[in-house]
C-alpha cells in the first residue's frame, strides 16, 4: 500500500502500549490512516485520501506483522492485499509521530514517510 510506504507505514497485541496504535496524518497531508490490531497482526487502514490518482482509496489496508526491536522501533513484514505486494517495514514511534520505512526488492528500494498524530 503506497499510502503507508509513501505510504505508511504498520506489531502484536501490545500495539496500544507501543505508541503506534491510533490515527496518523501523512506528512504531505494527503492521507489519514488508522493503525489498530486486526487478528494477530496490525492493520493500517486508509480513513481519508486527498489525492486518489495513485489508486489509493478509503478502506485500503496494509497488514503488518511486526516485532519490537526496542521500546520505540518495530520491524517486520507488510502485505498490501489490493496490490498483492509484500514489503519489509520498520515503524519508529517518536513523540507525537511515527516514521515508517518500507522496502522491497531485497531492501534495495526504500522510502521513509513521517506521520503526525491526528486528534
Amino acid at each position: 500500500m503506497s499510502v503507508i510506504l509513501s505510504a505508511l507505514a504498520c506489531v502484536a497485541a501490545e500495539a496500544g502500549e507501543s505508541g503506534i496504535e491510533g490515527q496518523w496524518k501523512r506528512e504531505d497531508g494527503n492521507a489519514l490512516v488508522r493503525i489498530a490490531p486486526c487478528g494477530k497482526d496490525i492493520c493500517a487502514t486508509n480513513l481519508w485520501i486527498r489525492d486518489t490518482s495513485r489508486g489509493e482509496e478509503v478502506g485500503d489496508k496494509l497488514v503488518m506483522s511486526l516485532t519490537p526491536d526496542d521500546a520505540n522501533t518495530y520491524s517486520g513484514n507488510a502485505y498490501d492485499p489490493k496490490r498483492k505486494l509484500n514489503y519489509s517495514i520498520v515503524v519508529t514511534a517518536r513523540k507525537g509521530g511515527l516514521v515508517t520505512r518500507g522496502c522491497f526488492v531485497g531492501k534495495m528500494i526504500c522510502k521513509d514517510v513521517s506521520w503526525t498524530a491526528a486528534n
